[in-house]
């Protein structure tokens, strides 16, 4: 959350909540947190149960660019560490278009139209 909301513009963290002292969590972890990225909110939680799944590329977050600046530092920042799905390129669909896994598995397509 701290993260992609450092990346990109018009992000914030609106609310967090943490875990307490003999709450299920681990004290100080986020029970619930509200953030925002270009103005669409999202929430978030540190899951104190292990699950046999993670993220992948069927769930992506899709973000409108409105600069090549923006686009290409969010293709540079958001790839390094993570995997290239499709390299930034002009595309019939799209001006300029990537979509790439971060480094902590979360799948970003990036769109400038």
């Amino acid at each position: 959350m701290n993260y992609y909301t450092s990346l990109i513009e018009d992000s914030d963290i609106t609310s967090i909540t943490r875990y307490g002292v003999n709450e299920a969590g681990e004290e100080g972890s986020v029970k619930l947190a509200t953030f925002s990225l270009k103005g669409q909110e999202f929430m978030c939680m540190d899951s104190n149960v292990k699950h046999e799944f993670t993220f992948t590329p069927s769930f992506s977050l899709f973000i409108t660019c409105d600069t090549e600046e923006e686009i290409n530092r969010l293709y540079e920042n958001l790839s390094e560490g993570g995997e290239v799905l499709m390299l930034l390129a002009d595309y019939s669909f799209s001006k300029k278009f990537g979509w790439v896994v971060d480094k902590f598995g979360v799948s970003w397509q990036l769109n400038l139209p």
